[in-house]
């Protein structure tokens, strides 16, 4: 959204005409009629014109209705109380922190010392065409040895207990499963802040948009990867975040439903990181590490695929390494059975 224009001209009444600026409008038209109309970087922009608009602009009731409004996850009474209470400019500091998204962790950045957050909360909010899907808020401790030493992952949605939507396969004509998956991937969006409550910090770790749509060719659900490379105490990692869907149409309705919604962290090898990795790596990204970018429609996909042909080359670096040490293996275990034979028969 554009800001507006800050001057108004009065030529009525006025045989010369004049320019006032904004100042000389009462500050309850401006907030209401003006900056109450901005989305969050907009209202940003209009907060560095000047003093007064500065003044106004911080106003927490109009952060809060831009988080709210962006982020429906973000009206859970309990995470309003967190936000109010534990960061340093309530909404505006939220909405700085999440607004935009993740572009990457860059290697310069990655502090292995930070400590571990002691719990995570995530603000998941899902988009189907501008329209909500689904909106939740799910705490996740992260104290525990058990925690700390199994795979890392935060699940949303209980597998028995799938959500039903308004996706329907209707949607795209004709029996073209290729057009299907397309009219997702470019329909549906996710959001996933993470929030430290300690740290008092957030981050948007989603690409947004997916970066792959595939059915699965056994089960025939529908899954929606979501993903920022990131980087961990040694090599590249991924965030990925995966949306199941449970086949394409609900017999009785139309309708898809969403069976699974879960977040993890997987090394070059496709392994998912344990907990304690995880958090370092997370909490980094939360910390600041992360660069902040509105992302174009292509680019989350575009930085995955590089992610995967990283990954191609450090498995085939692997492999090239196995096969060297088999040959050594072989060479070796060959010339000591040669030196052995050698050794007995000419005793």
């Amino acid at each position: 959204m554009a800001t507006p224009d800050l001057t108004t001209k009065q030529t009525a009444g006025d045989d010369h005409g004049c320019e006032r600026t904004i100042s000389a409008l009462h500050p309850d038209i401006i907030r209401a009629h003006i900056l109450a109309r901005l989305d969050g970087p907009s209202l940003a922009s209009a907060a560095s014109a000047s003093s007064q608009l500065h003044a106004l602009s911080v106003d927490e009731s109009l952060w809060q209705d831009i988080c709210t409004s962006m982020w429906p996850s973000v009206a859970d009474p309990r995470l309003q109380q967190l936000i109010v209470s534990n960061f340093p400019s309530g909404h505006r500091s939220f909405f700085s922190d999440s607004f935009p998204t993740i572009d990457e962790v860059p290697p310069r950045v990655f502090n292995n010392n930070l400590s571990r957050p002691s719990g995570l909360i995530s603000a998941v909010d899902i988009f189907y065409q501008g329209k909500l899907v689904l909106s939740k808020i799910e705490e996740t401790e992260a104290l525990s040895e058990w925690f700390l030493c199994s795979p890392f992952l935060v699940e949303l949605i209980d597998p028995k207990d799938p959500i039903p939507t308004d996706i329907r396969r209707a949607a795209v004509p004709g029996d073209d499963d290729g057009a299907w998956l397309k009219h997702l991937e470019e329909n549906v969006t996710l959001s996933w802040i993470l929030i430290d409550p300690n740290l008092k910090r957030a981050a948007n770790v989603s690409s947004r948009r997916p970066v792959s749509v595939n059915r699965h060719w056994l089960t025939g659900e529908i899954q929606l990867r979501f993903s920022t490379v990131m980087t961990g105490a040694r090599e590249v990692v991924q965030c990925g975040l995966v949306v199941t869907c449970g086949g394409d149409t609900d017999k009785e309705r139309g309708k898809m439903h969403v069976r699974e919604v879960g977040l993890h962290v997987e090394d070059m090898e496709g392994r998912h990181l344990k907990g304690s990795e995880s958090l370092v790596i997370l909490g980094n990204a939360i910390e600041g590490g992360g660069r902040r970018k509105v992302r174009k429609s292509r680019e989350g996909k575009e930085r995955y695929e590089e992610y995967l042909g990283l990954r191609r080359e450090s498995r085939e670096r692997k492999l090239s390494r196995e096969k060297a040490l088999d040959l050594v293996c072989i060479v070796t275990g060959l010339s000591i059975f040669i030196f052995f034979w050698s050794f007995i028969l000419f005793r």
